[in-house]
């Protein structure tokens, strides 16, 4: 499998996903004239890329230069293979409009072909999925964010563990929890994690400060 094919089977799965979203989506349809170039467009589309109908005629240069710059070249790239095979396409891709805004665009078509069997026409489907990308990035952001408290927590259980077992103060215990996370190769935070699990599962035991200071500390 080529880059292109896991591109486009990326950008196939993320319009579906986004339609199987159950969100209601703006969509419009298009139709390109490869002959000539002529473009037509429902009024959503011009929507799409901040204009109204009458502002500007749909070309394939006008649809480019709205592209985002670190997407153009992909999206130039997909349009020509279509134009050259005829195959159906996906591609998902950000565009700046007219108006300025930023808009994430889903793509979807595929050629048609003469009796001779030439590719005359792509026609398709434009899908916004400007407001589904938000909604994943905040959900993502608001993962992180769990992800990084949950972390946090984990380290400074840990340490206040190592501050009352061993008799350290902050700074100490943090030092070597941290050293510790070095030499093992291992995250802090599941570092941290094992010492509390450990300093449970010991609790009763009467040398749980020599045997946690072992496992902190370099091996002799």
């Amino acid at each position: 499998m080529t880059d292109a094919d896991t591109s486009a089977r990326l950008d196939l799965q993320d319009v579906v996903s986004s339609l199987a979203a159950g969100q209601a989506q703006a969509v419009g349809r298009y139709r390109v004239d490869l002959a000539t170039g002529q473009w037509w467009w429902s009024d959503e589309i011009y929507a799409m890329h901040g204009f109204e109908r009458g502002d500007v005629a749909p070309s394939t240069a006008l649809m480019l230069a709205h592209k985002h710059p670190d997407d153009r070249e992909r999206v130039d790239r997909t349009w020509q293979e279509a134009a050259r095979t005829g195959l159906p396409f996906s591609s998902v891709h950000r565009v700046i409009g007219g108006d300025g805004e930023t808009r994430v665009l889903g793509v979807v078509g595929q050629g048609r072909r003469a009796q001779d069997g030439q590719v005359t026409e792509l026609v398709g489907y434009f899908i916004d999925l400007t407001d589904s990308h938000r909604r994943a990035g905040m959900r993502e952001a608001a993962a992180s964010i769990r992800t990084a408290a949950e972390s946090r927590a984990a380290i400074e259980q840990a340490k206040g563990v190592i501050i009352t077992v061993l008799d350290l103060d902050e700074d100490e215990a943090f030092a070597l929890l941290r050293d510790a996370s070095n030499r093992s190769n291992v995250p802090v935070r599941t570092l941290a994690t094992g010492v509390l699990d450990f300093v449970r599962s010991q609790v009763q035991d009467p040398d749980v400060a020599a045997q946690l200071r072992k496992m902190l500390s370099p091996p002799d």
